[in-house]
C-alpha cells in the first residue's frame, strides 16, 4: 500500500494548488490513500466546513488537524459527524469535538490514522502525547497505522518516532511548515519524517506575507496574518507499506511546484 501524507495546507490558495496537483501525483505514484493536515486550510487559520469539504472533493481520504483546529466553532458539528477527520487525541474527549482516530475501510484493507499534538511549546495542560498514543493504539482496526504528530520541537518528534518504531507503520510530523531532510525507515520498520512541510505560497513565512511577519518580529505587536500570493508548492511524504505486516518498506519526501 502506498500512502501519501500532505503537509499543512495553508488557506484557499493552498487548497486550490492541492486540487491542481494531486490527481496527477496519485496516478504517477500509484497512491492508494491520501492523508492531509487541514488545520490551516481556511483563510486566516483553522478549518471550516467548506475548506475541509474542498479537500475531500480534491481527492483527500483523511484529514488531520492540530493546534488551530478549534478556532472555527462553526465546524464543530462537522468534526463530530464526519467519519474521516481526526483531531489531536490528547484534547479532552468530553470537551473537544471530533475524535483522535480514523479507521478507513477500503474494502480489502483498513487503514488507521491517529492524530496527536506535542506538549513542548504548544497548548499547555494537554495529556502527555506518549501516554495518549498508548491508549489510542488498541483502537486501531488495522496493522496499517499512520500517526500525524503535530508538534513544535524536533526532539519531541524524533523521540515519538523511536517510541513507536515497530508499533506503527509510519509517523509523520506536521506544524512547523518546513520540510525536513530525514524521510527514512526506522530500525524496526516504521516510516518517519520530522516534518512533512507545507502546501501553500513559496515566497512567504509559513504561508503568510513576509512583511507582516518581519514587522511582528521587530515591533512585538499583534498583527493580522494575511496570506501571501504567488507561486505555490505541495510538500508531502510517500510511505510504501507492506499490506501483510504493516511495516514500512520505503519513505520518500516529495516537493511539487
Amino acid at each position: 500500500m502506498r500512502v501519501l501524507c500532505i503537509g499543512d495546507v495553508v488557506g484557499s490558495i493552498g487548497c486550490r494548488f492541492l486540487r491542481a496537483k494531486l490527481p496527477a501525483l496519485k496516478k504517477v505514484k500509484g497512491i492508494d490513500v491520501v492523508i492531509c493536515n487541514a488545520e490551516n486550510s481556511a483563510d486566516g487559520n483553522g478549518v471550516t466546513v467548506p475548506s475541509a469539504q474542498y479537500l475531500f472533493d480534491s481527492g483527500v481520504d483523511v484529514l488531520t488537524l492540530g493546534n488551530h483546529a478549534f478556532r472555527r466553532k462553526e465546524a464543530f458539528e462537522y468534526m463530530d459527524s464526519h467519519p474521516f477527520i481526526a483531531r489531536p487525541a490528547n484534547f479532552p474527549d468530553n470537551a473537544a469535538p471530533g475524535k483522535g482516530i480514523v479507521n478507513l475501510d477500503l474494502g480489502r484493507r483498513v487503514v488507521s490514522v491517529i492524530n496527536l499534538m506535542g506538549n513542548m511549546y504548544l497548548e499547555s495542560g494537554l495529556d502527555c502525547a506518549f501516554d495518549v498514543i498508548d491508549r489510542m493504539l488498541p483502537l486501531a482496526e488495522s496493522n496499517i497505522i499512520l500517526v500525524d504528530f503535530h508538534a513544535e520541537a524536533t526532539s519531541e518528534k524524533r523521540a515519538m518516532g523511536y517510541y513507536l518504531d515497530g508499533r506503527v507503520s509510519a509517523v509523520f510530523g506536521t506544524h512547523t511548515h518546513v520540510q525536513t531532510a530525514d524521510a527514512q525507515v526506522l530500525p524496526h520498520g516504521t516510516g518517519y519524517i520530522t516534518d512533512v512541510g507545507m502546501t501553500g505560497t513559496i515566497h512567504s513565512v509559513l504561508g503568510v506575507k513576509t512583511d507582516i511577519i518581519i514587522q511582528k518580529f521587530k515591533t512585538k505587536l499583534p498583527a493580522r496574518f494575511d496570506l501571501a500570493d504567488g507561486d505555490c508548492k505541495l510538500e508531502c511524504v510517500l510511505f510504501d507499506i507492506d499490506d501483510k505486516t504493516g511495516k514500512c518498506k520505503s519513505a520518500e519526501s516529495l516537493h511539487v511546484e
